[in-house]
């Protein structure tokens, strides 16, 4: 396994065992179904070397809700210092939930099901301005699964509030210095009772900016399980059970906006994780992606933000843009042709 050093390696598909004229109809099919942005922000990496890359993956923007997975990221880092645990209550460290929120748990905030519901946030609404102003519980902690951005705020801050410092110091120190991602932001609400408190998502404008290369990074971090070039940034324990599902697939789940009715993120029964996609079985029966290996799981935000990963095929895939976003099926007919593209190379 190669691991980049101040850039990318890149290699010809064929060397790592992919058929060229499948990954390129592959690309071109993305390209067609990704806005004017098509792939120009895409890079395919296996076994560490780039196999494919577009022209622009050096720009940097936000990625939206993959920002979550951000995160849940500095939560496992504080898991594995034991620092607190999943089960830990977020009103310990968070006194405007003691009230309305007191059994909530780190746990519910990381798999949306906390139930937990701002002031200004319609039902079924994205999320408010004002994140940190609680209002009445939508349901019980674990009653069901709902897709929160205000949660993600009151883990972030929560999460600052454990660790005793901003998020974007503890992920810049433990996982961007030693993997190399120089090109990158967090953004945040200022300070809050003395520390600076980064958003725990990006739909009010204070998530992560990254690049498709430094995105890609993370991607292969966790493809090697929390280990960089011998290195164990987070551990393999962490990786294991936040990219497998945690949200049961027969669990409800309250509808969300319409614009993300069939696209790749609401509705997360059987098929979420900590803040991370995971390729598993809905309640239907039917997997998320048929076409993807059952071990696929991903980051994913507003305008086809995607980083996913691959085990199964030592293969990472990112696309970043501002455009457009891509529904479910299309992402599985991608698939499709890309599981062609490595089965029938010769």
């Amino acid at each position: 396994m190669e691991f980049p050093k101040e850039s990318w390696k890149e290699a010809s598909p064929e060397s790592q065992g992919v058929n060229p004229k499948k990954l390129n109809e592959a690309m071109d099919y993305l390209a067609g179904v990704s806005g004017q942005q098509g792939n120009r922000q895409a890079l395919v990496i296996r076994n560490g070397f780039v196999i494919w890359k577009g022209d622009e993956t050096d720009n940097l923007h936000t990625v939206w809700s993959v920002s979550k997975s951000f995160t849940s990221t500095v939560l496992g880092l504080l898991v594995d210092e034991g620092k607190c645990t999943l089960d830990t209550k977020a009103a310990q460290y968070v006194p405007f939930l003691e009230e309305m929120y007191p059994d909530v748990t780190l746990r519910h905030l990381t798999t949306m099901t906390s139930g937990y519901c701002a002031v200004g946030n319609p039902p079924g609404g994205a999320g408010s301005l004002t994140p940190f102003v609680p209002a009445k519980p939508l349901y019980k902690p674990g009653e069901k699964y709902f897709y929160n951005n205000d949660g993600m705020h009151v883990l972030a801050y929560a999460l600052t509030r454990i660790a005793g410092e901003p998020l974007k110091d503890i992920f810049r120190r433990r996982i961007a210095d030693p993997v190399g991602i120089k090109n990158w932001e967090w953004r945040d609400f200022g300070v809050i009772d003395g520390i600076l408190v980064n958003g725990g998502t990006d739909n009010i404008g204070v998530g992560v900016s990254i690049t498709a290369e430094g995105m890609a990074r993370l991607g292969h971090l966790f493809l090697n399980r929390g280990n960089w070039d011998g290195k164990q940034l987070i551990s393999a324990e962490w990786i294991r059970q936040a990219t497998s599902v945690q949200v049961p697939a027969d669990l409800p789940e309250l509808p969300y906006l319409p614009m993300y009715s069939d696209a790749n993120h609401a509705l997360g029964s059987g098929i979420y994780g900590f803040n991370w996609w995971v390729n598993g079985t809905k309640a239907n029966g039917e997997r998320n992606w048929k076409h993807a290996p059952p071990g696929t799981f991903y980051a994913s935000g507003l305008n086809n933000n995607m980083c996913c990963v691959v085990p199964e095929w030592n293969l990472v895939f990112v696309r970043l843009g501002t455009d457009c976003s891509v529904k479910n099926s299309e992402y599985d007919i991608f698939w499709k042709i890309m599981s062609k593209a490595i089965a029938e190379y010769v």
